[in-house]
């Protein structure tokens, strides 16, 4: 019986050591699989960065001030995040129309790295990936294409006249211009009127402000921080060959034998650029008691308007660079300097805080606004 009771024991305690055995793998086991979720340094969430990338010289920037942050991209993780963001301001070429600041979509409507969940609650960022190209709209279907600008409303630069506007059809582009019939005292002293564009023409390929507009077989333009919506609201900028539709040479040369009376330049057919004496009387409009003032618009121009030729801010091309949008615009006319005709023409500006036209003779290879003058019927 002893003999009997002592195997009985034996085995129970046989039975016991494989139960502890084994309760032991289950428990080393269970604690293998809890690491698995506990967070990595390298699967953890970073900063979403270049949401907003730079633009080079010949594509159109958008200033930061203007495009919204990406401080909210609700990503699944950083690196699909990363990804998208990238896509969110297309850059366009200089032959693109560009799309502004204002009318692009930016990446502000997703939540940033920050309230992204880190990996002891999601997935791997391979798998995240997976799913994010599936679901999240690439940027081919975000619509931020040239189709999206409005273009720019130009009845706000007008004078209070607006029933003494036209509108003109150029055929080369499509583009309309509003125009009228200006009435005023001529450098005689006549009473005369002129028929003038109330917009800056806007007419060729736009090419980067480094190059000269040397083309002779299509017409050239700049664009202020070669931005083509800046041409839309503005008008382009040209050399004064381009505007006069001469040979580039013409703007080192004298070419004063190619100078004709109503020179057409790169104006519409029926049109031709407009000349001292055109501006003159547009300056000494009949109820124009504002000088120059009242030649610059009240939208964004600090005019009074009051002649309706609606200048507006256009800035400049000076030596290779855009200079004073807003704040200045000057004119080439077609008409070059008589004490040094191979390099410098006459032309006319107005700034912001002018009191009086300012007039010089200028080098001809700056970019300047252009405007046309009806022929008279």
């Amino acid at each position: 019986m002893k003999k009997f009771g002592l195997l009985s024991s034996l085995k129970c305690v046989g039975h016991i050591g494989m139960v502890f055995f084994i309760a032991s793998i289950f428990l080393l086991a269970a604690c293998d699989d809890e690491s698995s979720f506990a967070p990595r340094d390298d699967e953890s969430s970073s900063s979403i960065e270049d949401v907003t990338p730079q633009s080079s010289e010949d594509e159109t920037s958008v200033s930061s001030s203007s495009a919204k942050s990406s401080s909210s991209v609700n990503a699944k993780s950083s690196e699909s995040a990363k990804s998208s963001s990238s896509s969110v301001t297309p850059k366009s070429s200089v032959s693109e129309t560009s799309v502004s600041s204002s009318n692009a979509k930016s990446s502000s409507s997703t939540k940033s790295s920050s309230s992204v969940a880190s990996s002891s609650s999601v997935k791997s960022s391979s798998s995240v990936t997976q799913q994010s190209s599936s679901s999240a709209k690439s940027s081919s279907s975000v619509p931020l294409s040239s189709s999206e600008y409005v273009p720019f409303d130009h009845t706000v630069t007008l004078g209070e006249m607006r029933d003494e506007y036209k509108k003109f059809t150029d055929e080369r582009n499509g583009r309309t211009y509003y125009y009228l019939t200006i009435r005023g005292k001529n450098s005689k002293g006549e009473q005369d009127s002129v028929t003038v564009m109330a917009e800056n023409l806007n007419i060729g390929k736009m090419v980067g402000i480094t190059k000269d507009q040397a083309d002779d077989a299509t017409i050239e333009r700049y664009c202020y921080d070669r931005d083509t919506t800046n041409c839309d609201r503005y008008g382009g900028l040209y050399q004064w060959a381009e505007m006069m539709q001469l040979p580039s040479e013409c703007n080192t040369k004298s070419c004063a034998d190619l100078i004709q009376p109503n020179h057409q330049g790169i104006c519409p057919d029926g049109w031709r650029l407009l000349t001292q004496e055109d501006f003159y009387i547009v300056i000494n409009a009949d109820g124009n008691t504002h000088g120059i003032a009242g030649v610059r618009s009240s939208y964004g121009f600090n005019g009074f308007n009051s002649t309706g030729y609606s200048l507006v801010g256009a800035g400049v091309v000076w030596d290779r660079r855009c200079e004073s949008i807003q704040q200045t615009t000057y004119w080439y006319y077609p008409e070059e300097s008589p004490t040094n005709p191979d390099e410098k023409v006459l032309s006319a500006a107005t700034s912001y805080s002018s009191t009086g036209l300012n007039e010089y003779k200028v080098q001809k290879h700056h970019g300047f606004s252009v405007r046309c003058t009806k022929l008279e019927e």
